[in-house]
């Protein structure tokens, strides 16, 4: 082996990374990104879990109890409620994670201590809130001295056997969608120009805007059959609840896939090779899956990741599909969601079309 031939490849190679910029970007970006997120945005103590309480005592002592937990770090009390009907309809849209019903008789069943005096709802679809709820459960409460070994009785809504892969399956619809949804257009719609197709479309009466949605449609075929793979994996091998509505389901893929798309053709405008197309799809891909709420709890993570959250179209689609399968919402509850995907299409197809028009000029 001849050293010099081999340090005079190595030296041409690291010019060559030198000059794309796009490259050591990435080798600079990714580590930074996963550092910050898994030491400032992640975080497994879930703490101002969001609660709704059904004060159907209302009493001195009832009135403490809330106001214990609206100055507790536990419990973020979103809402004080007469009765339970408006309490369960927040859980089911994914407003709140708990419950916490303060019945009529508290005080006959504090000085009878025969029974539970409260009772606390979780949602149990997502394991890190079962596990945050038992804080409450410790909590000292005012008025409330018993000697048992606990004053609530628990119920675990949604996931009572409190199987991981009834929180995992759902969302993991999501990941999949946007791995390949988003690679397969930003690559496809650069490889078309690396061929030199894209120039041959240009001579025809084609519009920029008819020529991107005639190529992200295609896809649209391959995530519905995606989605449908894993649903019925879901149900047949792991057992996951399908609680709503089927077509609510689809509804609701198809939205998010068009959202994966036109995230896909937006990157595809800045990238000139297929390796840089597969280079920026893998950088999105990291913050969605981190900070969607799929591998970490939401409610875990500072405002500001949460804010980051909130732009990142997985994180909408996550809250839609748990929704519908495990606790049987409907689209009306979480058309927030819906609404909230569209925009980011029309967006990203918008900004495509004009950065696509002027690389064309």
């Amino acid at each position: 082996m001849n050293w010099q031939r081999l340090l005079a490849i190595i030296i041409k190679e690291l010019k060559q990374l030198r000059r794309d910029r796009l490259t050591a970007a990435m080798i600079l970006g990714i580590p930074t990104i996963q550092l910050l997120l898994f030491g400032f945005a992640i975080n497994m103590d879930v703490r101002h879990l969001s609660t709704a309480v059904v004060d159907e005592a209302g009493t001195h002592a009832s009135r403490q109890i809330i106001a214990t937990l609206i100055h507790s770090q536990v419990a973020e009390v979103r809402a004080v409620l007469p009765e339970s009907g408006a309490a369960d309809a927040m859980m089911r849209a994914g407003e709140i994670s708990l419950i916490l019903i303060i019945p009529h008789d508290l005080e006959r069943r504090l000085a009878a201590r025969d029974r539970e005096a409260l009772q606390l709802i979780v949602d149990a679809s997502d394991p890190t809130i079962q596990a945050a709820a038992r804080q409450l459960i410790a909590m000292p409460l005012p008025g409330i001295t018993s000697t048992r070994a606990s004053v609530f009785a628990v119920l675990n809504r949604y996931n009572p056997e409190r199987r991981s892969a009834i929180n995992t399956v759902p969302g993991l619809i999501g990941v999949i969608l946007t791995m390949t949804m988003t690679l397969f257009t930003a690559v496809a719609i650069v490889r078309e120009r690396e061929r030199g197709n894209i120039e041959m479309l240009i001579a025809t009466p084609v519009s920029s805007f008819e020529l991107i949605l005639g190529k992200v449609l295609p896809f649209v075929l391959i995530g519905v059959v995606q989605v449908t793979v894993v649903l019925s994996l879901g149900v047949l091998i792991f057992g996951v609840p399908i609680r709503g509505e089927l077509w609510a389901v689809y509804v609701s893929a198809l939205t998010y896939i068009f959202a994966a798309l036109s995230l896909g053709v937006f990157l595809s405008t800045f990238a000139s090779t297929q390796f840089q197309a597969m280079q920026m799809a893998f950088f999105t891909f990291l913050p969605q899956i981190l900070l969607s709420g799929f591998m970490f709890p939401f409610a875990g993570m500072p405002k500001a990741a949460q804010w980051i959250a909130e732009v990142l179209p997985l994180t909408h689609f996550i809250r839609l599909i748990r929704g519908i399968l495990l606790r049987a919402a409907e689209l009306s509850e979480l058309q927030q969601e819906i609404w909230i995907l569209l925009g980011f299409t029309a967006l990203m197809l918008s900004l495509a079309t004009l950065r696509f028009r002027k690389r064309l000029d």
